[in-house]
């Protein structure tokens, strides 16, 4: 490129010898430079700046105007349209999806819309609560009235093996009040009606002269109303586990059990009992309740104020299972807590005041939005708010970085205030609730901004980017990658050592030959991250989670690596020298020199000062802006050309990102026609 300009400019300099002086006074020995017309340039800028095509009175007034200033493109930066696009940029640059970083399993969403069917849990959880994945509660019985509602079971009478006086166990826990045989284990076949004109219901089978009478336990009334239907359960012939239960135990004239006719053998299952609203107690505990296998266990519903995902559309009282309806924080038989995943399968748990523990799915005749993504979709837009807030005021654009600001929709302030979520995300509290702005669930487009608690810096703790990149090690990574503009890899020439090498046995990464190229940077760099816990966004405060806790290490010591599942976040097990020497203590500081251990309780801020230093932030940040508005990187020749005075530039004018794109856009390469 540099000889055919020379070549030019020797060329141009012959021809001059030739012409009038007049001419040669005019003619310069440089690059020649073609602008687009004023309308494609503000087409240009136009779809660049706001993402639009100009309008019919936009191109009118640049044509009257004559020229498109300076001024004219700070006015388009003032302009919403830029806003959306700032956030967009940060979108692409922080890759702020988390979805697919989350493992939601959905144990916490409700089936059901709180009108004809109840609001339940009835994913997973359903098998410990009530015995089948997927059942949920009984919509036609009031929990209170379950010893004065309409049986549906009646005809298996007697059906508890003590007379029952009330609806709850004594801590108030809801019991049963109808079941359904699962067909997981039975065939269940329609009864047939005694005449044409008769529906077939089970109390026919109380009848001696019926030919199925025998089966009466194992006759099972499903539905309600015209669709309720009788029918005889028996173990599934097609299965092989429940095709050889073909002893039938008798009481009196009635089967009660079905049985394996050699347990001896050791059958995967040796018998299948009829099916009562008796609850089983695990372990014999009370309060840890099970079901017995092949039954269905239903509880009743109870009328509850509309939970807060409730719109103008859903009705002020809700029918609710009585086992979510619960409000409790603990176990009440074993004071374990309610506030972990582990709720949604403890039948004395619920879902929390106002449902707050549980989600979900779009209800449209209700015009409710799945909860899940409405979570996500605002966890996403988190930082491209802090990022945007920074750009609009016109602040030192690494202030993205390292502010305690940041913003909540009504999706969030709902979340926070109401500490929603359990289970699904593992996100500490950016403040005391109190302190997040109040907005209401359903107002998910306003977004109020608030302060954040010490310890958070810009987007790099949102739990957008800490589920996004799960590890230490991805935030390092990602971090790098897009402020600094590098990326990790070994030298040229670099090489592994031999397998037999003692050296490929450290556990330290940092020291482990042929990965320290790499990790003797990304190890103490990831520090940063320390006090946030890896594949989740929970911050591991000092009072909660100690350097080292005694209490971890003599569960260790004793081979209890869970120690009540209250040091997982704890080194509970050696692998060498420092593992042994280290348990009980907080994992980040393993393998920790006194610098790192600084690191961690700095936080990711204390890195941005250290990156700001080296220049590096400025340099890749006018190298992402200069390809998002020319749509290609730098040459080389560019590089060498805008690089560094772009980014003197930007830092001289305090980082502020509106400026440095002024700059890229007003240069001769943006209008220099391809």
């Amino acid at each position: 490129m540099l000889r055919v300009r020379y070549l030019a400019c020797l060329a141009g300099a012959a021809f001059l010898l030739a012409l009038p002086a007049s001419a040669q006074e005019e003619a310069v020995c440089s690059p020649v430079v073609a602008k687009v017309p004023l309308e494609r340039h503000l087409r240009q800028l136009s779809l660049d700046l706001l993402g639009r095509p100009p309008t019919y009175e936009e191109y009118q007034a640049a044509q009257a105007k004559g020229r498109i200033d300076v001024e004219d493109i700070r006015a388009m930066m003032t302009k919403e349209e830029f806003n959306a696009r700032i956030r967009g940029y940060h979108r692409s640059l922080l890759r702020s999806n988390l979805s697919s970083s989350l493992n939601n399993n959905q144990n916490s969403r409700v089936t059901g819309n709180g009108i004809t069917t109840a609001y339940g849990v009835a994913g997973n959880p359903a098998t410990t609560l009530r015995g089948a994945n997927g059942a949920t509660c009984d919509s036609d019985i009031a929990q209170d009235e379950c010893l004065t509602a309409a049986q549906p079971d009646a005809h298996a009478a007697p059906l508890t093996a003590q007379p029952r006086t009330k609806c709850h166990d004594d801590q108030g826990v809801p019991l049963a009040v109808s079941y359904d045989y699962d067909t997981n284990y039975y065939q269940c076949t329609a009864l047939q009606p005694v005449s044409a004109n008769t529906p077939a219901k089970c109390s026919d089978l109380a009848s001696t002269s019926h030919p199925e009478h025998r089966y009466l336990y194992f006759c099972d009334q499903r539905g309600s109303g015209a669709s309720a239907g009788a029918f005889i359960c028996k173990p599934d012939p097609r299965k092989t586990t429940t095709s050889a239960l073909t002893v039938e135990e008798m009481d009196g004239t009635r089967v009660r059990a079905f049985k394996h006719p050699n347990p001896d053998s050791k059958p995967a299952l040796t018998e299948l009992k009829r099916c009562t609203l008796d609850l089983e107690l695990r372990n014999g505990l009370r309060g840890n309740y099970g079901v017995q296998r092949g039954c269905v266990l239903r509880e009743g519903f109870v009328n509850k104020p509309a939970p807060y995902w409730g719109t103008d559309k859903t009705p002020e009282t809700v029918k609710v299972c009585a086992i979510d309806a619960q409000e409790r924080t603990h176990n009440p038989w074993n004071m374990q807590s309610c506030e972990t995943a582990r709720f949604s399968s403890d039948r004395s748990c619920g879902c929390g005041v106002g449902m707050r523990r549980c989600e979900t799915p779009a209800i449209a005749a209700q015009d409710i939005e799945n909860v899940h993504s409405l979570r996500v979709a605002a966890f996403n837009d988190e930082p491209l708010r802090i990022a945007e807030s920074v750009v609009q005021r016109d602040e030192p654009y690494f202030n993205i970085l390292t502010t305690r600001r940041s913003f909540v929709n009504g999706t969030l302030s709902a979340y926070f205030r109401g500490a929603q979520g359990v289970g699904v995300f593992n996100v500490t509290a950016p403040t005391a609730p109190g302190a997040v702005p109040a907005i209401a669930y359903t107002d998910a487009d306003t977004w109020r901004e608030y302060t954040r608690d010490e310890g958070h810096s810009g987007v790099l703790t949102t739990p957008s980017y800490l589920y996004r990149f799960p590890t230490h090690r991805a935030r390092v990574n990602h971090f790098y990658e897009a402020f600094l503009c590098k990326t990790f890899s070994p030298p040229t020439g670099a090489a592994s050592p031999a397998p037999e090498d003692a050296c490929n046995r450290e556990n330290n990464l940092a020291v482990r030959c042929g990965c320290n190229y790499c990790h003797a940077t990304i190890e103490p760099t990831g520090a940063h991250w320390g006090r946030y816990a890896e594949r989740s966004a929970q911050f591991l405060a000092p009072d909660q989670f100690p350097r080292f806790d005694p209490k971890c290490r003599d569960c260790a010591l004793n081979g209890d690596t869970n120690c009540g599942g209250e040091c997982s976040q704890y080194i509970m097990q050696a692998y060498d020298g420092d593992g042994a020497s280290s348990l009980g203590m907080l994992k980040t500081y393993l393998y920790r020199t006194p610098d790192e251990e600084q690191n961690i309780e700095a936080g990711p801020a204390l890195l941005v000062q250290k990156m700001l230093q080296s220049g590096d932030l400025e340099r890749c940040t006018v190298r992402r802006i200069w390809s998002e508005f020319l749509g290609r990187p730098m040459t080389a020749e560019e590089q060498r050309m805008y690089l560094a005075p772009l980014a003197q530039d930007f830092a001289r004018n305090g980082h502020r990102l509106k400026a440095l794109i002024e700059r890229v856009v007003t240069s001769d390469a943006y209008r220099r026609i391809d």
